[in-house]
């Protein structure tokens, strides 16, 4: 990754070429006591000096401290130790010193008002924190007055009072009228500071009988009314109309004479007043004059001038702001009313004074035995604060004796200090407006060198670009730093590289040899500490063919060319850019490698392309313009971007709104189709410009939205069909007024990291969206199924709380509501979250396993009672593995297998098991923590499976009519083997192949046993006549020649008429007799054409080519009846046939059906 990283001011070594070694004086404020070290306590988060609280919810005042040992808290109330085991309603956190009072149970918070001070003390010192004022917020009812009708000319000037109740803290003044809405504001009419309505001068519309003053006090979140104020304006024609019948017409009241007047003061009265104000605060200014035509005020510094960045206007300029003001700011502040008929001046004497503020504030100590040191404690102030020491807590002046400290003002120096004076000291710098306390420790080690930083580190940095190479350290005394480059390198000289105080080394421009190894070197007397670093140098990413600038016509096809250079150990990502927006998702855009292609174009089309390349170190980029313009075959006058819009205005300026004005530039004969609008907040993002709105071309005025505490500025820019002009010059500036936040924090989560605790997150609000100064968060949480009220704790503006001592993985419900200054946002959602994970206590219990087949098992369980998981139940885990022999299991480790099978299933599948195996398995239950306690090993075993072929098989001693085989038993038996079926396939030169099959058995001649583990067999080579091609073609020829006498005989025997097998037939019918079906292998009957006399079946010799020795003994006697069947010499049969039967009839069945051909010609081959 870059590196992006500030690093504190550098130090540099003296000229030369000296080895750049870095020697740091003692007292350095980065150095940081791990804390595994014995070290004084450290306040590390109090409650604020100010502390208003809610009086309806608990007290919760912070103090929490590290040091080692753990420090141990205390506390004082009103100056005197405060019992807390004495009231049952304070409670102190646990491993803190922070309390909380119950008072929502019972109790007051006044009970508890006062001034609180915390103090954390361990072996090597005590912290105290500020004194915590704790006050209860108050909201008083508003004085009941009976208000009379207020009437009065038109163009006189009114004021309507105010006058809150006094409230902690103050509470924030409106306007309204009865139906809730704000009465409007403008040069004539506005709220002073006071909360006073003033009207310059009243007009017949400011007639009304519900002229309302509202008190927000936000603390408690309650408003509260005063009485309504009627007020009735009298035109001049009325008051005519009234007198008329008693005056001569030259006596009624002008227009003019009695109506129009030079300003006045409303406030403040006099010439001159004065105003005191603290350093850092806000100097608030006001003059509000009286006239008709309504006054301007304008504002003037008689003796230099306002500040630039820190002067606003509020209240249509009536009232003068400067914040984060100083003492240069004291001074005589002139405001100017003004109208037609004349001016007035008041002048405002401002002197600034300041609480004490920190020049140098003390900072922690670390020294080793025998050193010298000093805390220096430097503040200042109007008036000159005064500083006093502290030791422990107690004034120095009352401590005991230190030889090796002298206290001399402001500074403590400490000389051969030793164990004994580690303490912490305390520096108090006060006067009239506030104090300032610090603690500063100084803790006495004697500790060799560590080095911080994590070994072995990887820094990638584009070439020519600084590198910064991080060494944090600590020891004591504090040690030197030295860096080296290469295994056996020579200490680094200062002419290329730069050490800081923290001992990071830095390389101003890197270059390509500054690639390699660096080792960080940190040595005092006690020791010495190294740490390498890695640094890799990449060459940066170019654009070396940049897109151009293209005018094209509607409707034609623009090409933008980007090609891209880059380190080859970088993958760059190339990403096209509209307007610096995506581009549209069009299938006219087309992107490849080095190109963008746009098709068909049209005007909307037009704008700015960018090419932008990124890589995980560095990002460029290149843009182009495309203009698209009308084909026309004539020259066309030139068209061009319009001209930046000028003479921007902001007029009605209110709380929540303003509307802008401009006037637009050439639009340089393309018409403007739009404004785009922009903001800037010069407040929380100066030199950052936003989108604020969109409006047609015709128009030249906006009423813009806005947000509160903004520092607006806005800039207008025109497009046409040509692009976007230029933006306007900026707006004058417009800074809102605070308001509570509009919205809450997002992302809240509520997940524990550790058993006992909730660590609360959420996206916290930006600079924006913040809504005013103060921004913080109040965290509030219970839980879910207990009674318990709800916790709350305001935090400053962070993203995350821990809460701590929290039960194992319970539910909770969070809510984090924003407020600032001036208010909460709204209530918040309440989301729900669970605290911390533990491990699980119980095992699944009634684990069995079902063997479904011989590499197949289904395991079955209960599941666990939900709360013995303590988490979120993530699944069950099954471990299991296969039994070993003790001879393998000496031989190696068994290898246990895990199947997780998610949500709360209760049963699983194991596959993949080996056969004729024995398994051990055991189940767990798994949360988000980790594993649960193993239920108790089950053990089951896999039926036997076919066995993998033999590992090995070969030939040995072939003889000429022999050979023998030789193989391995098989790798996986998967059972008990009981025989090999050894198959061979002679061969005999171009003959066909046929293969043989034999089968080996144990005790069989020449094999031996399937468990010894190895094979033999004999195979005889001697040539089989019957696989020979000239005696296969004989018997065929023979078969043939047979088949064709067999017809012949057929036929005479047929039409002699000789043989009574049809009268037998007749005579006794056989049932059985039926044509034969194909799927038995047979024919059915056969006759004649003359007689259709049907032909018994005969016997047929199997298909396999296979001849069984019973078969082979069967001869043509079998088809014949007893043992009479023969053949005549002209080849008929003698006798009557029939198929061979097994049972023979008691009386006899004889057929005289004649054999089929087919069967005939089988019982010869």
């Amino acid at each position: 990754m870059q590196l992006k990283r500030m690093m504190p001011k550098k130090k540099h070594l003296s000229a030369g070429r000296a080895p750049l070694i870095l020697f740091l004086c003692p007292m350095i404020s980065a150095l940081e006591v791990p804390l595994d070290l014995v070290q004084p306590p450290t306040i590390t988060q109090q409650s604020p000096k100010d502390y208003i609280i809610d009086p309806r919810e608990n007290i919760v005042i912070q103090c929490e401290a590290k040091g080692k040992p753990p420090p141990s808290f205390s506390w004082t109330r009103n100056g005197t130790h405060f019992d807390i085991d004495k009231d049952p309603l304070v409670t102190m956190k646990s491993g803190s010193g922070t309390l909380t009072v119950n008072i929502m149970s019972e109790g007051k918070a006044e009970t508890y008002e006062g001034v609180y001070q915390c103090t954390a003390r361990n072996e090597r010192g005590a912290a105290i924190s500020n004194n915590i004022v704790i006050r209860p917020s108050r909201s008083p009812l508003w004085t009941k007055e009976k208000l009379e009708r207020i009437t009065l000319r038109n163009g006189q000037s009114l004021v309507l009072p105010c006058r809150p109740p006094v409230g902690l803290p103050p509470p924030i003044i409106f306007w309204m009228d009865n139906s809730f809405q704000r009465l409007p504001q403008s040069e004539r009419v506005s709220q002073g500071l006071n909360g006073d309505l003033y009207f310059s001068n009243v007009l017949p519309e400011d007639t009304r009988e519900d002229y309302i003053c509202y008190a927000r006090f936000n603390h408690t979140q309650t408003i509260q009314q005063k009485q309504p104020i009627s007020v009735k304006v009298i035109s001049v024609d009325e008051m005519n109309d009234t007198i008329a019948a008693n005056l001569s017409d030259t006596e009624f009241y002008g227009a003019k004479s009695h109506r129009e007047r030079p300003p006045t003061f409303l406030t403040p009265e006099g010439n001159a007043s004065r105003k005191e104000e603290l350093r850092g605060n806000v100097l608030s200014l006001e003059c509000i004059a009286e006239g008709l035509p309504t006054p301007i005020i304008y504002w003037i510094k008689e003796d230099g001038t306002l500040p630039i960045n820190r002067t606003f206007y509020r209240n249509f300029k009536k009232t003068l702001q400067i914040v984060q003001v100083t003492e240069a700011d004291s001074g005589n502040y002139q405001c100017i009313a003004k109208n037609a008929l004349g001016a007035i001046q008041h002048v405002i004497s401002v002197t600034v004074k300041a609480a004490p503020y920190w020049i140098i504030a003390p900072q922690n100590l670390v020294l080793s035995p025998g050193e010298d040191g000093t805390l220096i404690c430097r503040a200042n102030g109007n008036p000159k604060p005064r500083i006093s020491w502290l030791l422990n807590g107690i004034p120095i002046e009352i401590a005991p004796d230190d030889p090796s400290r002298k206290i001399d003002g402001d500074t403590i120096i400490f000389s051969n200090v030793q164990e004994r004076s580690s303490a912490v000291y305390q520096c108090n710098a006060s006067n009239e407006y506030g104090y300032l306390l610090a603690n500063a420790f100084v803790n006495v080690l004697a500790e060799p060198p560590r080095i911080l930083t994590t070994a072995d580190t990887l820094y990638q940095v584009i070439a020519n670009r600084p590198a910064l190479l991080d060494c944090a350290f600590f020891g004591s005394p504090l040690p030197t730093i030295e860096w080296f480059k290469g295994a056996k390198g020579s200490a680094l000289r200062e002419d290329i590289y730069v050490l800081h105080e923290n001992g990071t080394l830095e390389i101003p421009v890197a270059q390509k040899d500054s690639t390699g190894t660096y080792t960080c070197v940190a040595r005092n007397k006690l020791g010495m500490a190294k740490n390498d670093i890695h640094l890799e140098i990449k060459d940066p990413t170019r654009i070396i063919k940049q897109p151009e600038y293209a005018v094209v016509q509607r409707g034609s096809t623009v090409s933008f060319e980007c090609i891209v250079k880059h380190d080859h150990t970088l993958i760059p990502t190339v990403t096209w850019l509209k307007d610096h927006g995506e581009l549209p998702s069009d299938g006219r855009f087309t992107v490849d490698k080095d190109h963008l292609v746009v098709a068909d174009v049209s005007d909307d089309d037009g704008g700015t392309y960018t090419c932008a390349a990124n890589t995980t170190l560095d990002n460029v980029s290149a843009s182009a313009v495309l203009s698209v313009v009308a084909p026309t075959p004539t020259p066309a006058p030139i068209y061009d971007v319009p001209n930046p819009p000028f003479d921007l205005e902001l007029t009605d300026q209110l709380d929540r709104s303003v509307q802008l004005s401009w006037t637009p530039g050439d639009d340089n004969n393309s018409p403007i189709t739009k404004f785009i609008i922009e903001y800037e907040d010069a407040m929380h993002e100066p030199g950052l410009w936003h989108h604020q709105t969109e409006v047609p071309g015709a128009q030249t005025t906006a009423q813009l939205k806005l947000s509160p505490y903004v520092n607006y500025s806005f800039r207008v820019t025109a497009v046409n069909s040509l692009g976007r002009s230029l933006p306007s010059e900026a707006s004058e500036q417009y800074l809102t007024k605070a308001a509570e936040p509009d919205k809450n924090p997002t992302a809240v989560e509520g997940l524990g990291s550790e058993p006992d605790n909730l660590v609360i997150t959420w996206q916290p609000l930006n600079g924006f969206e913040s809504n005013g100064p103060g921004l913080q968060y109040k965290v509030s949480w219970r839980q879910k199924d207990g009674d318990d009220e709800w916790t709350s704790m305001v935090v400053a503006d962070v993203s995350k709380y821990i809460v701590s001592g929290t039960p194992t993985f319970v539910p909770y419900l969070i809510k984090v509501q924003a407020l600032n200054d001036a208010g909460f946002a709204p209530e918040p959602a309440v989301v729900l979250g669970h605290s911390g994970e533990d491990l699980p206590m119980v095992a699944p219990g009634n684990v069995h396993v079902n063997v479904v087949n011989s590499t197949l098992a289904e395991v079955h369980w209960d599941p666990v009672p939900l709360k013995s998981i303590r988490g979120h139940l993530q699944g069950y885990r099954i471990y299991y593995w296969k039994a070993q022999s003790s001879s393998a299991r000496n031989r190696r480790h068994i290898e246990k297998k895990i199947l997780t099978f998610q949500g709360s299933k209760t049963h699983g599948m194991l596959p993949g098991l080996e056969p004729f195996s024995h398994y051990t398995l055991n189940v767990r239950v798994v949360n988000g923590k980790g594993e649960g306690p193993a239920s108790p090993d089950r053990v089951f075993s896999t039926p036997e499976g076919v066995p993998s072929a033999p590992s090995s098989l070969k030939i040995v001693n072939p003889t000429l009519d022999s050979l023998t085989l030789e193989w391995e038993p098989p790798s996986h038996p998967n059972g008990i083997l009981t025989e090999y079926t050894l198959k061979y396939q002679p061969t005999a030169g171009s003959g066909s192949e046929i293969t043989e099959e034999a089968i080996t058995t144990v005790g069989e001649a020449g094999i031996l046993p399937p468990d010894v583990g190895a094979g033999k067999a004999m195979a005889s080579r001697q040539v089989d006549i019957a696989t020979q091609g000239w005696f296969i073609g004989l018997m065929c020829a023979v078969a043939l020649l047979i088949l064709i006498l067999l017809i012949v005989c057929f036929i005479r025997r047929n039409k002699g008429g000789k043989y009574p097998v049809k009268e037998k037939e007749d005579a006794h019918a056989d049932p059985e007799i039926q044509p034969m079906k194909e799927d038995d292998g047979t024919f059915g009957e056969y006759s004649d054409a003359e007689d259709h006399k049907p032909l018994k079946k005969g016997s047929r010799t199997p298909s396999d080519r296979t001849v069984k020795k019973e078969d082979s003994d069967d001869s043509l006697v079998d088809y014949g009846e007893g043992v009479n069947g023969q053949f005549n010499e002209d080849g008929s049969f003698i006798g009557q046939y029939s198929g061979k039967k097994e049972k023979e009839p008691a009386e006899g069945n004889e057929s005289s059906e004649a054999p089929s051909p087919v069967n005939a010609m089988n019982s010869f081959v």
